[in-house]
């Protein structure tokens, strides 16, 4: 008798069980479009570095003719090592090169030019940059992109259709079948007014490069997997938008940097902006040349992944083959400063309460979700809260300092939000339009103050926020407000 009391036990407890499961809500269908795997992974990693360096780096020149000799290029120190150290040191996890840069020389023993590290006196003409680069970051787990200079003004079939898009499509079968797996190639559609006329054909070179590397991201002007944020100053559109319609897009349209830089929330294609900006005013190294200030760099970062970007940042290696000391210790003072802004979030342990929760208190979508650090959970109000807020309170009633405030979006399930304000104790202390991956908003004064409040007020299909921090920056200028 006690083993079938027992059994009925437990047979009660699992139906309770299966009935508090069956309870729970459904998340919320993902508003398209949305990323992918790989577009994700890119997004978190925030800031990224170009390495700009080639002959202009001996002839202190921005674009080179075509007709220097390779006899100019010898980096009698070089050390791909450094270089990636450098990034690896202050968390960057993805660096591109330029493998060939307008002047046609190529950082690899190309088998279709001459115009090649293979002719040139570094390592008696058996060096291979772009080996050494992929190799030393290997070694530290860095990511490796490349970029492969559309146009070409050492090449002799550049203005022939035929004959230089075959020509640029064998050097890409090169880079993207000797290096191993390569994560992001950079194109542009940038020549000078005397160049050539001269079509590209994008559609088949992008076409080979997604056969031959299935898990890479393309960038340029018009994606398809990262696009262009409009301009060369790290700075996107204080709205933000992944989304974007591919259709509208041209590599080299000058026409269209507004659509860029802002992308559209009706847009069809998920196809994020990449904020690209050297810490030199130059993209290669000039010795008289001095990286940009801290303070400099900061309102970058809040201007570029602060609006839901990724930051390319430039780092040119010297005519020795190393970054500068200059540049490295900027490197550093800079990722320390990010540090010391957003290692602490002040309302880690706050009570949190919401306008509505998804399914209610067992829906599995709880307000709370936004302190866990864990981007897969979010916030999600009821399909018919019009009026989505969430607060942020300390459980003690004390006070929190803070002049930066973080939102982010679940954007593994589209991005929605359109319009959103944050309330201070009652007082509108910021608002804007967008979020997306991260929207960070630096005030011009230091706030106290006992809670703080989101309020979504205009959004594309219910709000999911993943995350959100309040954090103190002792760098930002009284005047400084974003």
């Amino acid at each position: 008798m006690r083993n079938v009391w027992w059994l009925c036990v437990a047979v009660s407890l699992l139906d309770q069980v299966m009935l508090a499961w069956s309870q729970l809500a459904s998340p919320p269908l993902p508003v398209l479009p949305i990323p992918s795997a790989t577009q994700l992974k890119w997004q978190r990693r925030e800031i990224i570095m170009f390495l700009h360096f080639g002959m202009n780096t001996f002839t202190d020149s921005e674009w080179g003719t075509g007709y220097e000799s390779p006899s100019s290029f010898n980096p009698t120190n070089l050390d791909a090592n450094q270089w990636v150290g450098a990034a690896a040191d202050i968390g960057v996890s993805l660096v591109i090169l330029t493998a060939k840069h307008h002047d046609g020389f190529c950082l690899w023993p190309s088998t279709y030019t001459d115009h090649t590290v293979e002719k040139s006196p570094w390592k008696g003409g058996k060096g291979d940059i772009v080996r050494e680069f992929v190799d030393a970051a290997k070694a530290r787990g860095v990511d490796v992109g490349l970029y492969l200079s559309p146009w070409d003004r050492h090449e002799r079939s550049y203005g022939q259709d035929l004959q230089y898009n075959e020509f640029y499509i064998a050097q890409l079968q090169e880079l993207l079948t000797r290096y191993g797996s390569i994560s992001e190639i950079w194109f542009d559609g940038a020549k000078g007014a005397d160049a050539a006329n001269m079509t590209y054909y994008f559609n088949d070179w992008f076409s080979m490069v997604k056969l031959l590397q299935n898990s890479i991201n393309i960038f340029s002007d018009a994606g398809p997997d990262v696009r262009w944020v409009g301009d060369e100053s790290g700075f996107a559109g204080s709205t933000s938008w992944s989304p974007i319609n591919r259709t509208m897009l041209t590599i080299g349209n000058e026409s269209i940097v507004n659509y860029l830089n802002k992308g559209d929330p009706r847009g069809t294609d998920w196809v994020p902006p990449e904020c690209d900006v050297s810490i030199r005013p130059g993209w290669f190294w000039h010795k008289p040349e001095a990286p940009k200030s801290v303070s400099k760099l900061l309102e970058i970062y809040y201007k570029s992944v602060g609006r839901n970007c990724v930051l390319l940042l430039n780092v040119p290696p010297n005519s020795t083959g190393l970054l500068s000391e200059t540049d490295v210790k900027r490197l550093k003072e800079f990722h320390s400063a990010i540090y010391t802004i957003f290692s602490n979030n002040l309302i880690k342990g706050s009570k949190v309460k919401a306008s509505s929760q998804r399914g209610g208190q067992r829906g599995g979508f709880s307000a709370e979700n936004v302190l866990n650090d864990d981007e897969l959970s979010y916030w999600a109000p009821e399909d018919t809260d019009r009026a989505s807020w969430i607060e942020m309170k300390l459980s003690d009633n004390g006070v929190i300092s803070f002049n930066v405030i973080r939102i982010q979006e679940a954007i593994w399930m589209g991005q929605r939000i359109k319009n959103h304000e944050v309330y201070a104790d009652g007082k509108v202390v910021g608002q804007g339009t967008t979020v997306g991956y991260k929207r960070l908003h630096r005030l011009g004064k230091i706030i106290q103050a006992r809670s703080v409040r989101i309020r979504i007020t205009k959004s594309r299909g219910v709000p999911l926020l993943s995350s959100v921090g309040l954090h103190l920056d002792p760098f930002a200028a009284s005047s400084n407000c974003i």
